[in-house]
């Protein structure tokens, strides 16, 4: 015989930042599910997008660029926390910030790279919450097709191959970066 979970059984964004590293996950409505750790690959692109978009942002003074799962508020009690690859936040959404855990406001861009057991139902989830909190523009990067799916929502949507020029647009106005260098070694 199953219980079913009471509220008691869930824990907060702030429980799961106190317990320091656990490994990679992410909370969704109050419990932590886990996830594989990134392959080398993966944490390459990661790393080639990250570098490309610090070496826009930081001469211009724009934001912040961060990399690594950082945990992102999508709602709160019970808390979702999603972890992006990569992502941009403006000076302005920035000086919003009012958690030293989490990221408790939302990101300009964040950039998702696929990997090669994600489902593509489970990234489109990641999309509409990304989406609820107004995050302004996602890119997945896919490895396979070697290419970037640049999503302004979930029903307006552009593919850049890797010999196209990936435009910031006016989330990162001057910016554009050829989609093979998120692809080099």
């Amino acid at each position: 015989m199953t219980s079913t979970p009471t509220t008691t059984d869930l824990i907060t964004g702030e429980e799961l930042a106190a317990m320091g590293d656990i490994g990679p996950c992410e909370l969704i409505d109050g419990r932590i599910v886990t996830m594989t750790p990134a392959g080398d690959d993966h944490g390459n692109y990661e790393g080639n997008v990250y570098t490309a978009l610090r070496q826009f942002v930081r001469p211009n003074r724009i934001g912040k660029v961060r990399v690594g799962e950082v945990g992102i508020y999508i709602r709160r009690n019970p808390d979702r926390v999603r972890a992006a690859d990569v992502l941009f936040i403006s000076n302005e959404r920035y000086a919003q910030k009012s958690s030293s855990g989490f990221l408790d406001v939302a990101p300009d861009l964040i950039v998702e790279v696929v990997s090669p057991h994600d489902r593509w139902s489970a990234i489109m989830q990641k999309l509409r919450d990304y989406f609820s909190i107004g995050v302004r523009l996602v890119w997945v990067v896919n490895p396979n097709t070697r290419s970037v799916f640049a999503y302004r929502s979930l029903t307006d949507v552009r593919e850049f191959a890797e010999t196209d020029d990936l435009p910031g647009d006016d989330v990162l106005p001057g910016f554009a970066v050829r989609v093979s260098q998120f692809f080099e070694e």
